[in-house]
């Protein structure tokens, strides 16, 4: 992978507008070709039009020096991910792909965690992936008709909780968190959580493809009705209670949030190339 230098590399650029008054190299040619011997007659100076104008930066869709830093916008990154996802679903169980998602998971000690969704027919799965190394970490399989409640909403925490967290998330139940352990629970690294929660990844507004893959209301409207039609043709033991979708707080219980605090601020869940130091020791 190429590396990507520091932000004093990059140069600004000054645009010259329509209104600058300084004459432009093609006013003075057509000054000197006059004759010598008469007084200069000043002639209609033709401005070609500014094209510039719809492509100032910032450009809400360009942002190349944060976006460079996620591996996951470098070019054919994205696209490798999907056709190795594709290649591996194709060999264990043959299902049809109905979409991909990049999306940011928070877990239950609201960490924030980079993820692949892919929705099948069937199953709901959970990617890790490493965008460094361009391989699949962990994959999580969701059989769509365990799920049985969607919360759509706000975040919430605690009334005495220090941990903070703004903007609106989804959460999927496959089990009750009645049922959780107390270990579970408390345990940060814990893998036993019944749920899983999503927000929109922070590079949606990176591109056009990104807008559309990193859409948390895309990713509800699609998953929606595979789940219900996953409860639709389950049968025996596989059947599940049918599919609650409810708009609500999303509660994330955490209290001092200071390993969340430090994760998130420095974006440890995310496949993120570290800056370059200024001075090398």
């Amino acid at each position: 992978m190429s590396t990507i230098g520091s932000l004093e590399e990059f140069q600004p650029v000054s645009l010259q507008q329509e209104g600058d008054e300084q004459p432009s190299e093609t006013d003075h040619l057509s000054l000197e070709e006059e004759d010598p011997g008469k007084d200069p007659v000043p002639r209609p100076m033709s401005r070609q039009s500014s094209v510039t104008e719809s492509t100032l930066y910032p450009n809400p869709y360009h942002q190349p020096y944060v976006s460079r830093k996620y591996f996951v916008t470098r070019p054919g990154a994205i696209e490798t991910a999907m056709e190795d996802l594709k290649g591996h679903i194709a060999k264990t169980s043959g299902e049809t792909i109905q979409g991909f998602w990049l999306l940011t998971e928070i877990d239950h000690w609201n960490n924030e965690k980079e993820r692949l969704l892919l929705i099948t027919d069937r199953t709901l799965l959970i990617c890790k992936y490493d965008f460094i190394m361009l391989s699949c970490v962990q994959l999580q399989r969701i059989p769509l008709s365990a799920v049985y409640r969607i919360c759509l909403g706000k975040f919430a925490f605690p009334g005495m909780s220090l941990d903070r967290r703004q903007g609106e998330g989804l959460r999927i139940y496959w089990g009750s968190p009645e049922d959780q352990s107390l270990l579970s629970r408390w345990n940060p690294w814990s893998t036993q959580v019944p749920y899983a929660t999503f927000t929109e990844h922070p590079m949606k507004y990176t591109s056009e493809k990104f807008l559309e893959i990193c859409k948390l209301s895309g990713f509800t409207s699609k998953l929606v009705p595979a789940i219900q039609n996953a409860h639709k043709n389950a049968t025996g033991s596989s059947r599940g209670k049918g599919l609650v979708v409810l708009t609500e707080p999303i509660v994330i219980e955490t209290y001092t949030g200071l390993m969340s605090f430090i994760g998130n601020r420095n974006k440890l869940g995310y496949s993120l190339a570290q800056e370059r130091r200024a001075e090398l020791k």
